[in-house]
């Protein structure tokens, strides 16, 4: 079952980095893939994304790719 995780205000005032590579996101609402691991939102640039999309779809935690 999906469950959304809630957005706090103070989340949505602070800008969006990768996880990964450490790229921020410049306006609007990026196109990037969300991730929930250990209870700690992740979120991942398109880049990053495209060059782990089996990990991902896996679901394994982006400590192991």
């Amino acid at each position: 079952m999906d469950h959304q995780t809630p957005h706090s205000a103070e989340e949505s005032a602070e800008p969006v980095v990768c996880s990964r590579c450490g790229t921020s996101a410049e306006g609007g609402q990026p196109t990037w893939t969300c991730s929930v691991e250990n209870g700690v939102r992740r979120y991942f640039c398109d880049d990053c994304a495209r060059a782990n999309l089996r990990a991902i779809e896996g679901r394994l935690d982006s400590s192991w790719w």
